[in-house]
């Protein structure tokens, strides 16, 4: 994933010679981007489910100790396999296929756990599974690791529960990063494929929200404002931050971000991204052998899952 880079930060990626596909733009004060104080609406849920954080670490270990998880690889089928296994007796959805990249044809799978609810739609809650394919002796621990985890910390919480309300889907998406360099022809390979696949099927008429995890794993946690996103949903998004005490580590800057989310909001489907783009001194970490689990907080990962869960209990309310 990248976003569209303001003149300050080629400055700092030139000099810092970091090459990476998700870089930052141009950025807006605090209080450019907060959202404007108000009274509490009544929707306000007045009850806030939490997510066990510890296990939701523990998946994350479990799939890093799997090792780089670029498609094409062993990791790779290792990786799939781990997920699946967690997801026994779920109904699981593979939406596979096989795509052309700058080095050839891949074969990539995302993985959906769909979990019923009362009402005829869906909320869509993903991440990406995958490891950046050029990059050698990379596990991704914060950059699909931390989310992946997450995702199946999730599943534990609408596994075997009638849901009063929207359906909500799991995804893993595959194909994420680029297979070469960053462009819109080599990125977004599997969110593309679904994307479309379910604006032909209806699909996506359905959906009521799609929220996007990426790289939340962060010690160091500031998640940000993405002016691509739903700006309806990114108030959500801080107000249920809000409800939790955790707004501190919300919206400091404002960026474009390229991910896993635009093709949705391309077809129409109000679209999040929950993204800390800003992963070590000058996002030195991402996308380098330093993605690793000593960089990663359990806390992070408390206050994200936390936040998704009562962002859904709002929409919800909506």
């Amino acid at each position: 994933m990248r976003s569209t880079p303001a003149l300050w930060m080629i400055f700092l990626l030139i000099t810092s010679g970091c090459a990476q596909n998700k870089s930052a733009p141009e950025a807006k004060t605090v209080a450019e981007v907060m959202p404007a104080a108000g009274p509490e609406k009544a929707s306000t849920p007045q009850s806030a489910p939490t997510v066990n954080a510890n296990r939701a670490m523990q998946y994350t270990k479990e799939i890093v100790a799997i090792g780089p998880r670029p498609p094409g690889s062993a990791g790779h089928k290792k990786v799939e396999s781990y997920i699946l296994n967690r997801l026994k007796g779920d109904s699981v959805e593979h939406d596979a296929f096989t795509t052309k990249t700058p080095v050839g044809e891949f074969a990539l799978n995302n993985i959906i756990a769909k979990y019923p609810g009362t009402k005829d739609c869906v909320i869509v809650i993903s991440s990406h599974y995958e490891t950046n394919y050029p990059l050698k002796n990379y596990v991704g621990a914060n950059d699909g690791g931390s989310t992946s985890g997450l995702l199946l910390e999730l599943a534990n919480h609408f596994r075997g529960k009638k849901r009063d309300g929207c359906s909500v889907w799991l995804v893993w998406f595959d194909g994420e990063e680029a297979f070469v360099k960053w462009s819109a022809s080599d990125s977004l390979y599997g969110s593309k494929h679904v994307a479309e696949k379910w604006k032909m099927d209806g699909t996506a008429k359905k959906i009521k929200a799609l929220i996007l995890l990426d790289m939340i794993g962060d010690a160091d946690l500031n998640i940000e404002r993405d002016s691509n996103s739903d700006p309806k949903l990114l108030d959500t998004v801080y107000a249920a931050a809000t409800q939790f005490g955790y707004q501190s580590h919300f919206y400091a800057r404002e960026l474009g971000i390229e991910d896993d989310h635009l093709p949705f909001k391309n077809i129409g489907v109000p679209a999040v991204d929950l993204i800390d783009l800003d992963y070590g001194y000058n996002d030195s970490f991402h996308h380098t052998s330093e993605d690793t689990l000593d960089k990663l907080s359990t806390k992070s990962l408390q206050i994200v899952g936390d936040v998704v869960l009562n962002v859904l209990q709002r929409l919800e309310l909506q």
